[in-house]
């Protein structure tokens, strides 16, 4: 850890978990990882890092999911309008945020469905942020820009303001001028049906 951050880091991070996981079939938040939920996996990563606070958005299947979390030092959101989209789990985030006693300068949105996600890859953001001083840092993967990512507050009011269904990723793609990316190719494998569980589970198979 460099000399930038302190006890009471103003880079919170916050974890879009509230889908239903409908061409999963079952909670993807649940799937096993290195034996504990992808949820707990990715709660657990956040918590490694130089964010805080930690703050988990749930959704559907929340009283389910709610367990593997609880023990964690986390603030738990449940987003009621979770089927309207992700916008509305990033503005339930971004509330929280904003009315909370110590002023947030920043935060980092990630999912819970990228297992290759590390504490690494969160604190790499953080540094990236402090050394380049532009206020939108993220992930690039498969050609694309994308989660995890940080976010300045000042783009707070925009992210809080997602029309739809969109995410993040539209904020970062309204301001690329504003953006500086750090390479994640691992972040282009989510999990979102039997099959990318499957190949994925093969892919560790495989490295081990």
């Amino acid at each position: 850890m460099t000399a930038i951050y302190n006890e009471k880091s103003t880079i919170a991070i916050m974890i879009l978990a509230a889908g239903a996981s409908t061409r999963m079939g079952t909670p993807k938040q649940l799937l096993l990882y290195q034996g504990r939920s992808f949820l707990q996996y990715t709660t657990e990563m956040a918590i490694a890092s130089v964010c805080q606070p930690v703050v988990v958005i749930l959704g559907a299947n929340a009283e389910q999911i709610y367990p593997v979390i609880k023990q964690l030092p986390v603030k738990v959101v449940k987003n009621l309008d979770w089927s309207y989209g992700m916008n509305t789990s990033i503005k339930s985030g971004i509330e929280v945020l904003n009315n909370l006693p110590q002023k947030i300068e920043a935060v980092v949105i990630t999912l819970c469905d990228q297992p290759f996600l590390s504490h690494q890859i969160i604190n790499q953001l953080v540094d990236t942020y402090y050394s380049t001083k532009k206020p939108i840092i993220a992930c690039e993967y498969a050609g694309t820009l994308g989660v995890p990512a940080l976010f300045n507050q000042r783009f707070f009011s925009e992210l809080a303001g997602l029309k739809e269904t969109s995410g993040a990723k539209k904020v970062i793609n309204n301001n690329l001028n504003e953006v500086f990316s750090i390479p994640f190719p691992q972040g282009k494998i989510d999990i979102d049906t039997p099959k990318d569980y499957e190949q994925f589970l093969s892919i560790i198979r495989a490295k081990n």
